[in-house]
């Protein structure tokens, strides 16, 4: 340990953090000493952020170790979050330590550091507060392996005792945890304190793997149905808390998973332990969604305060579009939430549209709302006699931002009855009001008139390059003179930055933006993929040449959004070679979702259409 009166012993002005210059370290740890608890709070607050800064550490971080050791002790109501600074500021991947780079690496200079000087630290494991000693088990865990022997030896000697004495159970889980990184097993699956059986039961499931044991299955479902309410506050290496953990590992073996959460919902889904379970299988493993979505079901009535319930709602919705005939008792239950009078009725309400119950259609025209209209849309698009009606008069009332752009979009599914429409798209594009849809869709209208035309010429001027672009298509497509819209595009093709959304609109204007060429071809070497992709998708609508595109679109073909894209131009293309057949198998029969995918994504099931597409392509070659 090194006091504060050293700190000028340190070239720190020499040494850096996150924000450069170290020289506001010394500043940062004279205040930990301060009587005034929220000084020293900022303190800790500002040395997370600059000698450790997302998972990051730096050269000042080390020479900062000895010093954070002497506030350990000498600051003792900040006792608890200096420990977890010293663990997080260790934390490395065991792995990494007999890689070549380790040596000179900023994060085992604090390893060394912490290693000499733990042994005056480990007097934190008997201390009267409980924060403390679990937080001296964090510092001990993260340097475990890298103690010398002699270290080891008194260090597993103060962990055997409070493993063995400690009044409170979690420490006593935390001490067995601890010891497994030093090679200590302990038969803990018999203890009669159950966090010690959980956290013995999560060991052996690591050691495992999947499939997991059935026998360990019962006891985490059995002693995992209630979180430890401490363990927010005490994550492990990677910054990951226990019960993180015990998801990641359950979530790698699907129908383990699943059977724990139904009897952690059964048992009341305390902090909504069972739906969070259940909706990470569902984000992380395909066609588990008629199982997800019973026990999700099953959730709801154990759901504690409006909020809790608004997201399992939102994720049954999201999930049940994936169902081809969601099942009677799932609509009805959905029904019975969208019926109340609850701030909880909206989520229900879209859940019961994404079903394809036609009782929602009554619903959402009583309870109109433009991300309710925009989903009754696309899957009652044979209701367009009295959705329409309902989209206009709320365009006339003058929606804005995203919820004038949903109901524009709402209309896309209707075709050619979206024509009733055109007065209140012209006042959209008169107003600025979701203009860019707004022009989009009065081109695929194909209802000309003097006002429209006029007025899609004069955005073409626009101050918003995405409604330039937008209107210049729209303008061709309704008076077929591409002149305007080829000196618009030469315009924006001329400028760096997001060129792949102008050479995204221009699939409508196909040959005729042959002039374009010149800029568009160099385009197919462009740094950043979306560019590229884009770029590869237009040369072939305009030269309905797959030769060169193809070659392109091939290489970014790949589990990602962006990949998905190139594979959907491929499709279009009507070509697919043979190299490309082992990735669509992948992409059609893994048993993982290849893309992200959750309530939260905003984005439709990328995933479930990567898997389609490939499903398509493999039974067309």
């Amino acid at each position: 340990m090194t006091s504060p009166a050293e700190l000028d012993r340190v070239q720190w002005h020499a040494l850096t953090h996150a924000y450069g210059s170290a020289e506001d370290v010394p500043e940062l740890i004279k205040a930990l000493y301060e009587s005034d608890g929220k000084t020293a709070d900022e303190a800790i607050y500002e040395l997370y952020g600059n000698i450790h800064h997302q998972g990051t550490v730096y050269s000042a971080s080390a020479p900062a170790v000895p010093f954070l050791a002497h506030a350990v002790r000498h600051a003792p109501n900040k006792r608890a979050e200096l420990l977890m600074l010293l663990a997080v500021l260790s934390d490395h991947d065991p792995a990494d330590v007999d890689l070549p780079h380790w040596a000179s690496s900023s994060v085992a200079a604090v390893c060394v550091e912490l290693c000499r000087v733990l042994p005056e630290l480990l007097f934190c494991l008997k201390d009267t507060e409980r924060g403390v000693r679990r937080a001296a088990l964090r510092v001990v865990a993260a340097v475990a392996e890298l103690l010398p022997a002699e270290q080891r030896v008194s260090a597993m000697a103060q962990l055997d005792a409070v493993y063995a004495t400690d009044p409170v159970p979690s420490v006593r889980a935390d001490a067995m945890v601890v010891l497994a990184r030093f090679g200590r097993e302990t038969a803990a699956l018999d203890s009669p304190l159950p966090e010690v059986r959980l956290a013995a039961a999560m060991l052996a499931v690591a050691r495992s793997g999947p499939p997991y044991p059935a026998d360990l299955m019962d006891v985490i479902a059995e002693d995992g149905a209630e979180p430890d309410p401490g363990d927010d506050d005490f994550p492990w290496s990677g910054t990951t808390t226990q019960d993180e953990r015990l998801r990641r590992l359950l979530t790698e073996d699907p129908d383990a998973s699943l059977t724990v959460a139904a009897r952690w919902i059964t048992a009341g889904d305390v902090g909504s332990r069972g739906s969070w379970l259940v909706e990470e299988i569902a984000e992380t493993w395909r066609d588990r969604e008629p199982a997800v979505l019973d026990l999700l079901v099953a959730a709801l009535p154990h759901q504690r305060g409006a909020r809790a319930l608004a997201s399992r709602l939102r994720t049954i919705g999201h999930w049940v579009e994936l169902l081809p005939e969601p099942d009677a008792g799932l609509r009805d239950t959905l029904h019975q939430y969208a019926g109340a009078d609850e701030e909880t009725a909206g989520p229900a309400l879209l859940a019961l549209v994404h079903s394809r119950d036609f009782r929602a259609l009554e619903l959402v025209l009583r309870r109109p709302s433009a991300r309710l209209l925009a989903a009754a849309a696309q899957h009652f698009p044979e209701a367009a006699d009295q959705l329409i009606p309902v989209i206009r008069r709320e365009l006339a009332a003058g929606a804005t931002g995203n919820e004038g752009i949903a109901l524009v979009g709402a209309l896309a599914p209707f075709g050619t009855a979206a024509r009733q429409a055109l007065p209140e798209l012209v006042a959209c594009l008169q107003t600025r009001r979701a203009a860019i849809v707004a022009a989009r869709q009065l081109g695929a209208n194909g209802i000309a008139t003097r006002e429209t035309t006029d007025l899609l010429s004069e955005a073409t001027q626009s101050t918003d390059l995405a409604l330039r672009a937008a209107a210049a298509v729209a303008h061709y497509q309704l008076s077929g003179d591409v002149d305007p819209a080829l000196r618009t595009f030469e315009g924006l093709l001329s400028r760096t930055g997001q060129t792949h959304w102008y050479l995204s609109a221009l699939e409508p204007l196909r040959s005729a933006a042959a002039p374009l060429l010149p800029f568009i071809e160099p385009l197919l070497g462009a740094g950043y993929e979306w560019t590229r992709v884009a770029a590869a998708e237009a040369l072939y609508w305009i030269t309905g040449s797959p030769d060169r595109a193809v070659p392109v679109l091939v290489e970014l073909v790949g589990p990602t959004p962006v990949g998905l894209r190139a594979l959907k131009a491929l499709a279009a293309t009507g070509q697919v070679p043979e190299e490309l057949l082992p990735t669509l198998r992948s992409f059609a029969f893994s048993p993982l979702r290849l893309i992200h995918d959750s309530s939260l994504s905003g984005q439709d099931h990328l995933d479930e259409e990567l898997r389609t597409l490939a499903r398509t392509l493999l039974a067309a070659d």
